[in-house]
């Protein structure tokens, strides 16, 4: 199918508007991969980005350490502040116990390997997500690839998002985050024209589109790999080869709260 001057022309804008200006235009018309990253996920425009966490690896490394890898690498690319106040924390990617995470799989006979466990938790980034549909200002939005992002400098703090994420994977800002003590990373957010959010907004896991806008793996990803537990996994859920769906179609998994709708991109194997 040809394309004209114009078609072109909004195809080269968008190429600069996502952080693919290194790609000429040319390259993204072609089918498939666009190109071919260091950490095996190529830089292609996913449809439905989803994680798969195998918490049998998770609860293994457990036995042996209190792990908490993921997290710290999450909250220290993000600058998560850190108010050192439970009241006021701001969560990204954090642990409950299983019969929290799952309450809607009552068992009074649970595994024992699993009750009492703590389970890892972030934005269920859903395909359905309510919190899109409730914000007044288009702060939250659904980006093509299914990824559930904030514009941080959009929000006026009205936590409307907050009380419809049926998951808790929001957080608010009490204080300002500028203030908290955290280990700065000088290279997030990316837009330099807000280097840091404010008091009185929301925020949550972005699933690192900083990273996969890059070709890169999330940091929580990441660090798991890097300790060799190699407990999380992130793919497009639209590709029947990815890594994701073959992992999905070998072993069973749970998804958190299905019965509600919201369709969670966040797979768990247990």
């Amino acid at each position: 199918m040809g394309v004209d001057r114009r078609e072109f022309l909004k195809i080269a804008g968008y190429a600069t508007l996502f952080g693919l200006g290194g790609t000429a235009a040319i390259d993204i018309l072609a089918p498939g991969e666009l190109e071919a990253s260091a950490t095996g996920i190529p830089l292609t425009r996913g449809k439905r980005w989803a994680m798969v966490i195998d918490m049998r690896k998770c609860l293994a490394q457990q036995d042996k350490k209190k792990c908490k890898d993921c997290m710290v690498a999450c909250h220290r690319e993000h600058n998560v502040p850190d108010w050192g106040e439970p009241q006021h924390a701001v969560k990204w990617i954090w642990q409950d116990k299983y019969e929290h995470v799952f309450p809607d799989h009552p068992n009074e006979f649970v595994d024992e390997g699993v009750e009492g466990r703590p389970f890892i938790l972030m934005c269920n980034h859903c395909y359905n997500p309510p919190c899109v549909r409730v914000c007044p200002t288009q702060a939250t939005f659904k980006r093509e690839d299914g990824i559930v992002v904030m514009d941080m400098h959009r929000c006026i703090g009205c936590r409307f998002c907050m009380a419809a994420c049926p998951y808790g994977s929001r957080s608010f800002n009490w204080g300002d985050p500028r203030k908290a003590p955290k280990s700065l990373n000088p290279d997030y957010p990316t837009n330099k024209a807000y280097p840091e959010r404010s008091k009185g907004v929301v925020e949550k896991c972005n699933f690192c589109t900083e990273l996969v806008d890059k070709g890169e793996l999330p940091i929580c990803v990441q660090a798991c790999d890097k300790i060799k537990v190699n407990a999380l996994h992130f793919g497009d859920l639209a590709n029947p080869e990815s890594n994701v769906r073959k992992l999905l179609r070998d072993h069973y998994s749970v998804r958190r709260k299905p019965a509600l709708g919201t369709g969670p991109n966040v797979f768990y194997i247990i």
